[in-house]
């Protein structure tokens, strides 16, 4: 339990104690389950250029993070899309 964050250890501790009750149907547990593989599914390519300062700092930080830079990127770019990584500027 020690290489969870202080709040993934709430969450854990809250279910654990049984504080969490299913929603839904479990025939909705299909629909949900296709729609978290869409999410997550990569069929396309792209290639882009960056310079190798920012492609250095990516492969810092995707090392931190345990994760291949090319998923630390692609999670970038989809937080952005989906409106949950925003500019400061916003």
């Amino acid at each position: 339990m020690s290489k969870l964050e202080k709040e993934e250890q709430d969450i854990l501790r809250s279910y654990e104690a049984g504080e969490w009750t299913p929603l839904g149907k479990k025939a909705d547990l299909g629909r949900y389950q296709k729609y978290a593989r869409a999410t997550f599914q990569k069929d396309r390519r792209v290639n882009i250029r960056i310079s190798s300062k920012d492609l250095a700092g990516a492969q810092k930080k995707a090392m931190e993070e345990g994760i291949p830079y090319q998923t630390l990127i692609s999670s970038v770019i989809h937080k952005y899309v989906a409106g949950v990584l925003v500019s400061k500027r916003a």
